[in-house]
């Protein structure tokens, strides 16, 4: 089973990018499904999470600017990320857990990409 995320870079304040993140080993369809970010030095911080009914849970600092979809058919996570700011600076990794978890926590995700940096320049 293997998570391969990918759209980081650098962008400047205000711009957008896209992250994805391709499942591949087993079907996530009826999976949470999440998006954390990491900053050096720091733990690992939940930012939104998909349910397997497309329930979407998001962090209040990214709330209105940051949005979690999937495509069941292709096995695959996505955020899209507008208004960006220079404190979204981090690597962003996706996860997954196991089917028919309530994944509400870090610690209910098995399954995790390797992460995709991404820089916000003030």
């Amino acid at each position: 089973v293997q998570l391969q995320a990918s759209g980081g870079g650098l962008v400047q304040a205000g711009g957008s990018l896209r992250l994805s993140c391709a499942a591949s080993g087993r079907s996530f369809s009826d999976s949470w499904m999440a998006w954390f970010r990491q900053v050096p030095g720091r733990d690992r911080d939940f930012i939104t999470a998909i349910s397997w009914s497309n329930q979407t849970f998001y962090l209040d600092s990214v709330k209105g600017r940051f949005t979690i979809s999937r495509d069941k058919g292709k096995n695959m996570l996505f955020l899209q990320m507008n208004s960006l700011k220079p404190e979204d600076t981090a690597v962003y990794y996706c996860a997954a857990a196991q089917p028919g978890v309530n994944a509400i926590t870090r610690g209910h995700y098995e399954y995790w990409g390797q992460g995709t940096l991404v820089t916000v320049s003030s």
